[in-house]
């Protein structure tokens, strides 16, 4: 029977118990894609990052739902190295990460901020019905109407892609009342992670703005706080102009998980290269038992 180390890991938060919750589990070279998945779903965390050695960067990461694998995860890479910080398995300075799409610079610094660069944006308006995106997230479709002369619905990625919904107020923001099969069904519609709503009327005086994602077809039905909608938002704001002709701040900070009870900050930075980084906090350290059963399945017990 194998033993693993399992943790979870609060990114996007100064203290245990708020921003996104990550499972990481740092030596995974041994366990096959079922085994991970069912650690993932067994952890329940929106996102696990699963550790191994690389032949191109510093370690190589996979990233699973529990019910999916994902290409890339903003919050478990930044919980993950926060904790690689902490155990001392790391320094600060730069790492190199191989995922899903392709390699990624990370940077640890000194005071356990982790800043993770994300993929060039790829950027593309879609052709969607307010009154059908507006009942999706359970809001009248006036709130989204009133921004999107100037925002429209558009897919953003920066390693993901998500569907970014500009709404006026952060009133219509909280009130949202999500249908998440019809969220499914626009989110895979227009080949979407999930869908990142977001309004610049935030709760603090410090924040850019204040955002909510759902992502039901990834078994994520509302994730707390998202570094890679974060990241691909930035990026929306800078494409479509967002600050009139100043273009966008030299660093943004975008407060989301509030209303889940999870409250969190990522900051964001759009340069030559898109980043989004935040501390993190260390909530559980402890065991994983995968055995096999006869038939050669995996069952995993805490």
């Amino acid at each position: 029977m194998e033993t693993l180390r399992a943790l979870q890991v609060d990114a996007f938060a100064d203290e245990p118990f708020a921003g996104n919750a990550a499972g990481v589990v740092p030596e995974a070279d041994e366990l096959t894609d079922d085994q991970m998945q069912a650690i993932a779903n067994e952890l329940a965390v929106s996102e696990t990052a699963f550790f191994r050695e690389s032949d191109e960067a510093d370690r190589r990461v996979r990233y699973f739902t529990p019910t999916t694998e994902v290409d890339l995860c903003g919050h478990a890479t930044i919980a993950s190295h926060a904790h690689l910080l902490e155990d001392g398995a790391i320094d600060p300075g730069t790492h190199s990460l191989e995922t899903n799409v392709g390699l990624l610079e990370i940077e640890v610094t000194e005071d356990g901020t982790i800043w993770m660069t994300q993929d060039d944006p790829e950027i593309r308006r879609v052709d969607l019905d307010y009154e059908r995106v507006a009942d999706a997230l359970g809001i009248d479709h006036a709130a989204m109407e009133d921004v999107g002369a100037d925002l429209p619905l558009a897919v953003s990625s920066t390693g993901l892609p998500f569907l970014v919904v500009p709404v006026n107020f952060l009133e219509h923001l909280s009130a949202m009342d999500p249908d998440f099969g019809k969220i499914e069904a626009i989110t895979e519609e227009v080949d979407a992670t999930g869908i990142y709503a977001f309004s610049f009327d935030a709760l603090g005086v410090d924040s850019t703005l204040h955002g909510r994602m759902f992502a039901p077809g990834a078994g994520v039905p509302e994730d707390p706080v998202t570094g890679t909608a974060s990241g691909a938002t930035g990026a929306y704001l800078r494409e479509f102009r967002a600050f009139d002709d100043e273009g966008v701040p030299d660093e943004m900070v975008f407060e989301q998980g509030h209303f889940v009870d999870r409250p969190g900050h990522v900051r964001v930075r759009i340069g030559e290269e898109v980043r989004v980084g935040g501390r993190a906090a260390t909530a559980l350290d402890g065991e994983l038992r995968v055995p096999e059963t006869d038939d050669g399945d995996d069952i995993i017990e805490a």
